[in-house]
C-alpha cells in the first residue's frame, strides 16, 4: 500500500523536482561558451535581475501576458455559447457536437497551425475570398501580424476552454432556472443569477486552461507571427539556441514555470476552501 502511495511523488521526484534543480541549477550560473557545456555553475542571481531590468525582456513578459489575456478574453466568449448548446442539446447529439469539438486534436498540432499560413499569407484563401466577395480590393496580408497569432492561438486553445464549461454546464440543474422563471425572472436575469454563477468553476479552469499554455507559446507565434511580435516563448528559443546562452534561458524558464504554476496553486486552494465549506 505504501509502495502504491509512494509512486506518484516518486514520479513528480523524478520528472519534475529533479529536472526543476538542475534548470535552477544552470540559472544561477553564468554562461562559459568556451566550455562544454557552456555553463559555469555558481550561484548568481545577475540572470534573474536581468528578464526585469532589460527592456527586451520586460516587454517580452507584457507582450506574452496581454496577448495571453487577451486571447483567453475571445476564447471564452466564443466556447461558452458552444459549451451551453452542447450542453442544452439532446443527449442523442451531445456526444456527436463533443466529438466535433475534440476533431482537432486528432490532426498534429504542427500541422494544423502550418494550414493557417496558407490561409493567412498574401494570396491565400482569405485574400481570395475578400477580392472575389468585393469587401477588400486589395487586403493587407494578416500573416506575420499579432492579428494571426491571436487567431492561432484562439482557433488551438477553443477545445481547452469548452470542455471544462460544458463539464460544469452539463450539471446544472434546469429545475433552478424552471423556478427562476416561475417566478418572474427574465432568461438574462436568470443566466446572471444562477448560471452563470454555477459555471465559474468551469470559466476559471478553462481560462487557466487557456491562459497558461498561451503565455508561453512558441510555435505559433514563431509561424504566424513577425518580428514585431514579441512573446517570451520566442525569447526562451533565442537564447538557448540561437545565443547559445543556457544561464539566462534557464532563468527564464524558472520564471515562466514560476507564473504559469502560481494560478493554478491559487485555483486549487480556493476549490479545496470551497469544499471544505460544502
Amino acid at each position: 500500500m505504501r509502495f502504491v502511495i509512494a509512486l506518484p511523488f516518486l514520479w513528480l521526484a523524478v520528472f519534475f523536482l529533479l529536472p526543476f534543480a538542475l534548470v535552477l541549477a544552470i540559472a544561477l550560473g553564468s554562461n562559459a561558451p568556451d566550455l562544454a557545456p557552456p555553463v559555469e555553475l555558481g550561484f548568481s542571481l545577475k540572470n534573474f535581475a536581468l528578464l526585469f531590468t532589460d527592456d527586451l525582456y520586460v516587454a517580452a513578459w507584457l507582450s506574452s501576458l496581454r496577448i495571453a489575456a487577451t486571447a483567453t478574453v475571445v476564447t471564452l466568449l466564443l466556447g461558452y455559447p458552444m459549451a451551453y448548446a452542447v450542453a442544452r442539446t439532446s443527449a442523442r447529439w451531445r456526444p456527436v457536437l463533443l466529438m466535433l469539438v475534440i476533431l482537432p486534436f486528432w490532426t498534429s498540432f504542427l500541422i494544423r497551425v502550418y494550414a493557417w499560413i496558407g490561409l493567412l499569407a498574401n494570396n491565400g484563401l482569405l485574400e481570395q475570398f475578400l477580392r472575389w466577395t468585393g469587401l477588400a480590393q486589395n487586403p493587407e496580408t494578416i500573416l506575420g501580424t499579432e492579428w494571426a497569432v491571436q487567431l492561432g492561438i484562439v482557433y488551438a486553445y477553443l477545445p481547452f476552454m469548452v470542455l471544462p464549461l460544458y463539464a460544469a454546464l452539463e450539471k446544472l440543474d434546469l429545475g433552478l432556472l424552471e423556478a427562476a422563471a416561475d417566478l418572474g425572472a427574465p432568461p438574462v436575469a436568470a443566466f446572471l443569477t444562477i448560471t452563470l454563477p454555477l459555471s465559474l468553476p468551469g470559466v476559471v479552469a478553462g481560462c487557466l486552461l487557456v491562459f497558461i499554455p498561451a503565455v508561453g507559446e512558441f510555435v505559433i507565434p514563431d509561424l504566424l507571427g513577425g518580428t514585431g511580435t514579441l512573446m517570451i516563448g520566442k525569447v526562451l528559443w533565442d537564447e538557448f539556441f540561437t545565443n547559445a546562452d543556457w544561464p539566462l534561458a534557464s532563468a527564464v524558464a524558472i520564471c515562466l514555470l514560476v507564473l504559469l504554476v502560481g494560478p493554478i496553486a491559487l485555483f486549487q486552494r480556493q476549490q479545496a476552501k470551497s469544499l471544505e465549506r460544502k
